[in-house]
């Protein structure tokens, strides 16, 4: 599994739950361990909290955790293997409509996006503001192909073959 020397708690039983989710889901599970990856600043740690609150392996918002029963800081607070029931109840909202891997971690950053085209817009300012990396071409909104462009120059170079 990629990322797998990452994992600090339950390693085995978390690697089991990322397969099971991943099928659960139809999607590949190197691509929801890179997106869980990127979500925690390289780290895997379920236990992670931004500035704004967003925490966990995909970053929860507090409202996202309210829409799924709970906060962030129960999430906060769970183990990795407890927390995947958590990416899967969200992620699962779109089952069956992620056509790759930026739909998914669209399903996890802007969920209007999933299944839309890679010309797909996100004419937000406020979001371009706070996430420059996926605003390639400075205009203040973020096109889906910003943001498959972006998440590809993140991947390592060992697991760029899952991506192709």
């Amino acid at each position: 599994m990629i990322f797998d020397e990452l994992i600090k708690e339950n390693k085995d039983a978390f690697i089991i739950k990322v397969y099971q989710v991943a099928l659960y889901l139809s999607v590949k599970p190197e691509h929801l361990m890179f997106l869980m990856w990127f979500e925690t600043g390289h780290t895997l740690n379920s236990h992670i909290q931004n500035s704004i609150g967003a925490t966990g392996l995909i970053q929860f918002m507090p409202s996202t955790a309210r829409f799924l029963g709970t906060t962030t800081d129960a999430l906060k607070g769970m183990s990795n293997v407890e927390q995947m029931d958590y990416v899967q109840k969200h992620l699962g909202i779109f089952k069956g409509k992620y056509k790759d891997w930026v739909d998914l971690y669209c399903g996890i950053f802007w969920p209007a996006a999933v299944g839309k085209p890679d010309t797909f817009r996100i004419t937000s300012d406020i979001v371009a503001k706070e996430n420059p990396l996926f605003d390639i071409n400075k205009d203040g909104e973020i096109e889906k192909s910003e943001i498959r462009t972006a998440l590809l120059k993140q991947i390592p170079t060992e697991y760029k073959q899952y991506f192709t």
